[in-house]
């Protein structure tokens, strides 16, 4: 080979080395999204919160459910939807403050709802006593604080807080029913609380006492319309105007809003009969009502609740036993209990952090 030749082949290789690829860089990883650090157990909090029709109350609970926190205000809900969920918002941030926790604790929230709730959707369907209609309670809250947030009625709440810490503990079935200003019932089976694909249930006011009855409640004859509080202070109310009750006249005259189930039971244990024979009344119609559950869902505690069985337990109580056993099949009467609730009034605050509970950890 020439001296030529090798030049040619020597520029050869030159424009082979300057026209090769270079080596590429190896691409930089993309960076993953941090991941949201995991509270430890021990640490982690449960907001339960209680919507009511004059007040809103948000509690913090640890892990077994004691108080951390807590927050109430009035719940104003004449000022519309959007204020109300404002307001949630600012009494949730309140409660921790109170509790001294800082909100990346937080494991869920759950709140206790008026009215009946659409559980699919997390929405209150309808709330009349705030005039609200489908409010997204459970999009708005988890949007605020990035966790899971349920919704039930809050009976429900009340009757789940029962079957977790209270008088229903260990029931496979538990029914709870709360006569008060109208009447409230709940439902846990299996442990977990009895609603319908997308609706709250368990209405157990609503239920006609005759065929003629709308059901509704318009025509005063359904359970809740004759067994609630309301209806018994009426009715004393009337025996104390006729007469009839004089220790009750004494001290509430003809006053409906003072006729407090407190103030019912004192004017029973100064003797006035008639009285406690209204209250017997309700309580004997209110029986025909658990008969009905008992033969619906063989619930194996009833546990009875509210204002008037916490003023009178031993009256109330042994009224509805005895009313319920005496129109019940005969092999029910041998599995079941009815029991008076043991947990306080703030219990729907617990009832629902534990339901919030039960969602997070299926």
């Amino acid at each position: 080979m020439g001296a030529g030749d090798r030049g040619a082949t020597h520029d050869t290789d030159m424009k082979k080395a300057t026209t090769a690829k270079k080596p590429s860089k190896p691409k930089p990883k993309a960076k993953r999204a941090p991941r949201a650090k995991k509270t430890p157990a021990s640490e982690r909090v449960w907001i339960g919160f209680d919507l009511g029709g004059t007040k809103m109350l948000a509690k913090v609970f640890d892990d077994q459910y004691r108080t951390l926190g807590r927050s109430k205000q009035k719940t104003q809900g004449a000022k519309g939807v959007r204020a109300g969920l404002t307001r949630m918002v600012e009494t949730v941030h309140e409660a921790l403050a109170d509790a001294g926790v800082d909100p990346s604790r937080l494991a869920g929230i759950g709140v206790g709802c008026p009215g009946p709730i659409d559980p699919s959707k997390g929405i209150i369907v309808e709330a009349p006593n705030l005039g609200w209609r489908n409010v997204p309670v459970e999009a708005h809250l988890g949007q605020a604080f990035g966790v899971r947030t349920v919704i039930c009625n809050d009976v429900d709440a009340g009757v789940y807080a029962e079957y977790q810490t209270g008088a229903a503990q260990g029931a496979r079935c538990a029914v709870g029913i709360f006569p008060g200003t109208g009447i409230g019932a709940g439902a846990v089976l299996d442990g977990r609380l009895l609603q319908g694909s997308v609706l709250s249930c368990m209405e157990l006011g609503h239920i006609p006492l005759f065929p003629e009855t709308s059901g509704k409640g318009e025509d005063g004859t359904t359970l809740e319309t004759e067994c609630s509080r309301l209806k018994i202070a009426i009715e004393a109310t009337r025996a104390a105007y006729r007469g009839l009750a004089p220790n009750l006249l004494k001290t509430c005259g003809t006053d409906l809003s003072k006729v407090t189930s407190g103030a019912l039971a004192k004017a029973i244990e100064a003797g006035d009969v008639e009285i406690e024979n209204i209250v017997r009344r309700a309580a004997t119609l209110l029986g025909c009502g658990v008969a009905t559950v008992v033969h619906l869902l063989a619930p194996d505690v009833i546990v009875l609740g509210g204002g008037l069985v916490e003023a009178m337990p031993k009256l109330y109580l042994e009224t509805v036993r005895q009313s319920t056993l005496a129109r019940v099949l005969a092999p029910y009467r041998k599995s079941l209990r009815i029991v008076t609730a043991q947990l306080a009034e703030d219990a729907g605050c617990m009832g629902a952090a534990a339901w919030a509970r039960k969602a997070v950890e299926g």
